[in-house]
């Protein structure tokens, strides 16, 4: 289960409680890092820059609202996000209307939010399916969640795909 912190635990975090999904809070914000101190903080913890995934938020032309989960390393491929989700054309959101249409502001969304209070489709990245584990945002800043890709594709009912260019 959940290793016990002192901080309270974010919204995803207590719905991969309810839910039984297994994962490890990890309080980790690659971004302000330097190249030096991001090498010794993923070493300590014993990730990759490729373990890290983010959670994107378009919008499609038929079905409004889609999430992409793609590995930090890797760019999103609009195209295969449209053809994946139904339509013929997405784009990102523009960050003036993200916190309002997920709930979270940029760097924080996360595929567990946005499921329990959007219920948008979101799609994860091929890459992730067959990793022991990938790091998600876990829905505040500077937090992040270590969990089995797998599992969490079944709790939120998400599919892969080919979603990088």
């Amino acid at each position: 289960m959940a290793k016990k912190k002192k901080d309270k635990k974010t919204l995803p975090e207590q719905v991969l409680d309810k839910h039984q999904v297994p994962y490890e809070s990890l309080a980790i914000n690659a971004l302000d890092l330097t190249e030096e101190e991001k090498a010794a903080k993923f070493q300590e913890l014993g990730i990759q820059e490729s373990d890290i995934y983010k959670t994107l938020a378009a919008k499609g032309d038929k079905t409004g609202p889609v999430v992409a989960v793609v590995p930090l390393t890797e760019r999103l491929d609009m195209k295969k996000l449209a053809a994946v989700s139904g339509n013929k054309k997405v784009h990102m959101l523009p960050m003036k209307e993200l916190e309002k249409t997920t709930g979270y502001v940029h760097g924080a969304n996360n595929p567990v939010g946005i499921w329990q209070n959007k219920h948008f489709p979101i799609f994860f990245d091929q890459s992730a399916k067959d990793a022991a584990y990938f790091l998600v945002s876990a829905g505040e800043l500077g937090r992040s969640d270590k969990v089995n890709p797998v599992d969490l594709a079944k709790m939120i009912g998400s599919s892969f795909a080919e979603l990088t260019e």
